[in-house]
């Protein structure tokens, strides 16, 4: 839906324990009544679009959880019904940020801001490629120990303004440091978090294989 900047509008909310970047799918299975009920209102809407926002303590399931402010808007790509339960494909879209949050009642809502996209300059795109090569290089090593879901070798968008996001979505990364790269102002403050997040994880990634070897060479 096309707002102007700074304008509001109102949107139903998914909260996950997951973050979605803007540029990156998001598989769901629908099944509680309320996001059953929400779903039902969005595929209704020509846009059908919700917002998805990180859940901050509590769980997906039952209400009661505290949410982060900023999040992403998810357009509805596919829809399968089968068993009782809802099979949904979406897409990241832009980034907002929750003016105030209107109640769950039938189905979480919030009046919502989106926030402008980060700009990308001549400068940027080697930043990105750079960024991107610590990505690659600590999937590549991490996929020899550990499943992970994406493959280092995996195709991204050719256009910076998406791949960034993308580079972002792949990195092996908990949700508190994604949502951090969420909710950056620019392309350079998220690229300095991605190399210095992605850093640290591949050294955690390395201690736990150190600490393996060492327990398998033990008498």
């Amino acid at each position: 839906m096309a707002v102007m900047p700074g304008e509001t509008r109102e949107l139903a909310m998914f909260p996950l324990g997951s973050v979605l970047f803007p540029e990156m799918p998001l598989p769901l299975r629908v099944f509680e009544p309320r996001y059953v009920a929400m779903l039902s209102a969005v595929l209704g809407d020509p846009e059908r679009e919700f917002g998805v926002v990180l859940i901050e303590r509590g769980w997906e399931v039952g209400g009661g959880d505290v949410r982060f402010d900023v999040g992403t808007v998810a357009r509805v790509a596919r829809v399968e019904i089968s068993d009782g339960t809802i099979e949904l494909l979406a897409t990241g879209a832009a980034r907002f940020e929750v003016v105030r949050w209107l109640g769950d009642d039938p189905y979480p809502r919030a009046e919502v801001r989106e926030l402008e996209p980060l700009e990308m300059d001549e400068e940027t795109v080697p930043a990105l490629a750079s960024a991107e090569g610590v990505v690659r290089a600590t999937l590549t090593r991490a996929s020899e120990f550990v499943e992970l879901p994406w493959a280092p070798d995996v195709e991204l968008s050719p256009e910076p303004s998406q791949r960034i996001w993308q580079v972002a979505g792949i990195a092996p990364l908990g949700s508190l440091d994604q949502f951090a790269m969420l909710r950056s102002r620019t392309a350079e403050e998220l690229l300095a978090t991605l190399v210095e997040e992605t850093q640290a994880a591949e050294v955690r990634f390395t201690a736990g294989w150190a600490e393996d070897d060492q327990d398998d060479a033990a008498p």
